[in-house]
Order: structure tokens, then C-alpha cells, then sequence
């Protein structure tokens, strides 16, 4: 019911809306709009009362809540379900163990702190309260199991659509799953699937998203940043979480109705890799070369010195 209350103090922002019509709305006593209206505020929602007026809604609260996410995930059709935990462990976990529940297709785990962050092969994130995005999206596609690398190149552009239009901050793409400002990272992607030898039977994609951190430890501070670090404003990451999620339905929806080629260019409008000269770095090789682009399936194409082209399927990649 405070979601509800929220969706209809958000739709009205710009006015009052009384408590009679919240209530008639909600079906409810203007005793129950008032206790609603209270919690609220002690979740940090700055609601102001004006008699004769009713409420309105003047700024989100500085923390997270499920309340918040779902009123703002109104109209989105991928997302089914919201699960919000103040601290976990990873948000990647919860929703493995909500797949072997039966969990849907989209539903999005949501943290405000993860005491166990992951990032690519097992690399520590970290996640501490109030100052980033993290979330993990459980998805079902119907496609070839060696199709879900190519979810990850989706979550990309949906992230970098999303923060660009949000921070007006030129964020570009490296290859195959981070999120770079001015060559220092600010968001990473993990893509995880649960699978039968025939069908997929999941894809969970994690995003982590450093959003209001002042200072990071010192073994990554010259390789990490923030949008506040970026910008020297403060953001609401419920608002942020809303635009990545209506970027990504929309692209997901575009992937599989139409496939990846249509993906391709956006993702290589806002990638940094191609044109440049990497080192892609594979369990057992090196190849230098130049990243000459992507292919129609997502993978790396890299030219060498000799002018051979190799296909790179995963790896780390360095600039060289």
C-alpha cells in the first residue's frame, strides 16, 4: 500500500493531492493514508502536508526502498517482481536462489549494500550502502545458449544510454562488460546462465553501477570513479535504477524480436575499444592488434600486425 501511496504522490508531484482522493483511490481511511504517509517520511521521503491541500512530494529520500523502485516501474512490461534487501551478500546469489524457486522472468534483485560484490571471474566489487546500483535482472530468453554472451553487450547499451541521458557524462564501452568515464571504470556487467545440455533455463545479469561514492580504496582509486566523483552532484539511484531498466525492456524486446544486428551499432556508437591497439588477454595466449569492431554474434574482432583477423571470444583486454 506505501508503493501505491507513492505511485500516486509521484504522478501528482507538481501539485497537492488530498488525502480524501488518496484515499478514494486507495480505498482506504484518511487514517491509513496518514500512517502510510508517515512510514514514508521515516524512509526519508520528503513529503510535506498543507491543510485544505493534502500532500505532496517534494524529493526522494537518500535511501532505497522497494516501495520507491516500484512506484517508479510503473508501465514497464518486463519487469515482474521487485526484491529489495537492505544488505546481501550479492545480489547475483539471491537471484540464483530465486531461479531454483521458480522466480519469473523479470525479476530484478536490488541491494542497497552487498558484503560479497563480485565482478568478472570472481573480482571484488565494492558495493557499501548508499553509494552505488546494485542489481541483478533474471531473464528467459528463448535463444541458443551460445547467444547469452550477446544479453551482456545489450545490458551495455542500456546502461550507457541510461547514465548518459541521466549525467550528460561521456560514458563509453570496453569490451566485454565495463562502463568507462575519461579511461577510469564506473560500472561493470555480469552475465551468469543456468542452463540444460537443450535450453536455456536462465540468464541473470548483474549490474554494479558506482554512483555516489566520494572515495574508493586505495588500490583502485586510480582506476575507479564515480558520477559524483564525475559531476560533484549527488544522484537518486532509484530514478537511475527506473531509466536503466525502461533503456534495457525496450532493447531486450528490440533483441528478440529482431536479433543482435540491430543491437550492434548502438553498442559500437559508445565503445572505446575499436580503433585502438589492445591486448586481448585469454586463459592460455595474449594477441595485440587493433579492434577493428564486433561481429554480428558479439564477438571481438581484432586485427594483428600481420593483418590476420582473430575472433575474440573472451578475454581481459588491455590497452596497448
Amino acid at each position: 500500500m506505501k508503493g501505491k501511496v507513492l505511485t500516486l504522490l509521484r504522478e501528482n508531484e507538481k501539485t497537492f493531492l488530498s488525502g480524501e482522493k488518496i484515499s478514494q483511490e486507495l480505498n482506504c481511511s484518511r487514517t491509513a493514508v496518514w500512517k502510510h504517509i508517515d512510514a514514508l517520511r521515516k524512509e526519508g521521503f520528503d513529503i510535506i502536508a498543507t491543510q485544505n491541500k493534502g500532500y505532496q512530494l517534494k524529493k526522494s529520500g537518500t535511501l532505497l526502498s522497494e516501495h520507491d523502485l516500484v512506484s517508479r516501474l510503473k508501465g514497464n512490461t518486463l519487469i515482474d517482481k521487485v526484491v529489495f534487501h537492505s544488505s546481501v551478500s550479492s545480489t547475483q546469489t539471491i537471484a540464483h536462489q530465486l531461479v531454483n524457486e521458480g522466480a519469473s522472468e523479470g525479476t530484478v534483485v536490488v541491494a542497497d549494500e552487498q558484503t560479497e560484490g563480485r565482478g568478472r571471474l570472481g573480482r571484488v566489487w565494492d558495493s557499501h550502502k548508499q553509494s552505488g546500483i546494485w542489481m541483478s535482472l533474471v531473464l528467459k530468453p528463448n535463444i541458443d545458449f551460445r547467444q547469452a554472451p550477446q544479453l551482456t553487450l545489450v545490458a551495455a547499451v542500456a546502461l550507457t544510454r541510461a547514465l548518459r541521458d541521466k549525467t550528460n557524462l561521456n560514458v563509453e564501452i570496453k569490451w566485454p562488460n565495463d562502463l568507462l568515464i575519461h579511461g577510469k571504470k564506473i560500472a561493470g556487467i555480469l552475465t551468469e546462465m543456468q542452463a540444460d545440455p537443450d535450453r536455456i533455463q536462465s540468464v541473470i545479469i548483474g549490474m554494479g553501477i558506482n554512483v555516489n561514492h566520494q572515495e574508493f580504496p586505495e588500490e583502485v582509486s586510480s582506476i575507479a570513479t564515480s558520477l559524483k566523483l564525475e559531476t560533484g552532484e549527488g544522484f537518486d539511484r532509484a530514478e537511475m535504477i527506473a531509466e536503466i531498466l525502461k533503456e534495457f525492456s525496450w532493447l531486450y524486446e528490440t533483441y528478440l524480436t529482431e536479433g543482435f544486428s540491430l543491437i550492434k551499432p548502438l553498442w559500437e556508437a559508445h565503445s572505446l575499444s575499436i580503433g585502438k591497439k589492445i591486448i586481448a588477454r585469454r586463459a592460455n595466449d595474449s594477441i595485440t592488434g587493433e579492434a577493428i569492431g564486433i561481429n554480428d554474434e558479439g564477438v571481438l574482432l581484432l586485427k594483428d600486425a600481420k593483418g590476420q583477423t582473430h575472433h575474440i571470444y573472451s578475454a581481459d583486454i588491455d590497452f596497448g
